[in-house]
């Protein structure tokens, strides 16, 4: 009998067990699920709409103040305009092809194909990852983050050859440099399977994507368009300096959208990016000032400011990866090349960059990248490891400034003389003498 109650007791509980085993095997199933479930921390995703706001911010109204302000008074509606339009304009383009191009899912080291052509697959379920395994963003904020870096960076060109080159010519030529050198440049260098992401290049924020990449692009427009009417003789200096003096500061203000944001995370890594952008620029508009002052006597506001953005500007690729004491240092050398290039270089080559966006964007990206390989160095303040190679990684940043200057300046060149064949690049020089205000718009910026 005994031996009978043992056995069925032994049964019940064998019963038992395995009555219990897949409600068991489902919760260990959920569990691992919900370990392996992406997080998607509320936030990240705030700052990133945060920052997506600022950047459009550094161009509508930042760049388009500055710009303005340091035109003449007859030309000042015509750079809001199109600084306006053409960010308006690269907004549709983006979500139309220009976020497949970059970031489209393709294999290809050079663009990103077609696959998300209208957005076709996003919605507001899907994701897209972040610097730290497991953690995402909605797609949607992601594509609306990268647009604002795409709507600002052809905007940067127009400071070259302001005041001269007809509304359509702008658009015209805006449209296909930008689908052909600032999509494939961002997927080179930001996307998984791009080609310079591979090669182990460093560009946190942009130096390459953005600065060096408009800033050859305006260089090559000088020496297609010419110089204005009037140039060395007359009288070009800015209109209001109080008015690019307000888009400087907020062109500094949104930076930290564009820096910071570049994190894709509120974390650690966007303090990093964040110190730096305020210690690099401060340096620089220090510096730019002080040289001026050794050199003129003087230290203008307009120097300020220029010596402000050639610190952002150099700041953008390394923000992420260089400690605040290399920032300082950055700041102190990339004010005093650009000085350089915008009062000797300049002169010396005898070309109209009318608001040197050559000299402070294009030069001041190729120091920020080039410093990147070097102050990363965690012997020198930066975040990598002593098996990191200074030599090695300069020859990488190399690597992608020579890509980039020829990538670009072949299709601006290209797309500069295609839109002179269809409609012409520059107004006629009476129309010039008017100013573009009038001419193009049929409105003035001020009322006398």
């Amino acid at each position: 009998m005994d031996r009978m109650l043992k056995t069925t007791g032994l049964a019940a509980l064998m019963l038992a067990v395995a009555a219990a085993l897949p409600a068991f095997a489902q919760d260990a199933t959920t569990t691992a699920a919900a370990v392996a479930a992406p997080v998607m921390d509320k936030g990240d995703v705030s700052w990133m709409m945060t920052s997506s706001a600022l950047v459009l911010f550094m161009t509508i109204p930042g760049l388009a103040l500055f710009y303005g302000g340091l035109v003449r008074a007859k030309n000042m509606l015509s750079i809001l305009m199109q600084t306006t339009i053409i960010a308006c304009m690269v907004m549709v383009m983006w979500v139309a092809f220009g976020y497949s191009m970059s970031f489209g899912g393709g294999t290809s080291p050079y663009w990103g194909g077609l696959g998300k052509i209208f957005l076709k697959g996003v919605n507001a379920s899907s994701m897209s990852a972040t610097f730290s395994p497991g953690y995402v963003i909605p797609e949607y904020v992601f594509i609306c983050f990268q647009m604002t870096f795409a709507a600002i960076t052809p905007g940067l060109i127009i400071g070259a050859w302001a005041e001269r080159v007809k509304f359509k010519s702008v658009l015209l030529f805006m449209a296909i440099w930008t689908t052909f050198s600032y999509f494939p440049i961002a997927h080179m260098v930001w996307d998984a399977s791009g080609l310079l992401f591979k090669l182990g290049a460093i560009d946190f924020a942009g130096g390459t994507v953005v600065h060096i990449n408009a800033g050859i692009a305006a260089f090559v427009g000088c020496l297609v368009i010419g110089k204005r009417v009037g140039y060395g003789k007359e009288n070009m200096a800015p209109h209001s300096m109080v008015m690019a003096m307000i888009g400087a500061s907020m062109l500094w203000f949104g930076w930290f959208g564009f820096n910071v944001g570049s994190n894709l995370e509120a974390n650690g890594g966007a303090g990093l990016a964040m110190i730096n952008t305020f210690v690099a620029t401060a340096a620089a508009a220090l510096t730019w000032s002080g040289v001026e002052a050794l050199q003129r006597g003087k230290a203008s506001m307009l120097g300020a400011a220029s010596g402000m953005v050639a610190g952002l500007v150099a700041i953008t690729p390394a923000c992420g990866t260089i400690g605040p004491m290399g920032a300082i240092l950055l700041g102190f050398i990339v004010s005093v090349v650009c000085y350089f290039f915008v009062t000797v270089v300049k002169n010396a080559m005898k070309y109209d960059d009318s608001l040197d966006v050559f000299g402070v964007h294009c030069v001041g990206g190729i120091v920020g990248a080039m410093a990147t390989g070097v102050f990363s160095a965690g012997w020198l303040g930066g975040v990598k490891d002593d098996t990191y190679s200074i030599a090695a990684q300069s020859l990488i940043q190399f690597e992608a400034v020579a890509l980039t200057l020829v990538w670009s300046g072949v299709v601006a060149f290209v797309a500069y003389k295609i839109t002179d064949v269809v409609f012409g690049l520059r107004v006629e020089a009476d129309v010039e003498r008017e100013g573009l205000d009038q001419a193009s718009h049929g409105e003035t910026a001020y009322h006398m």
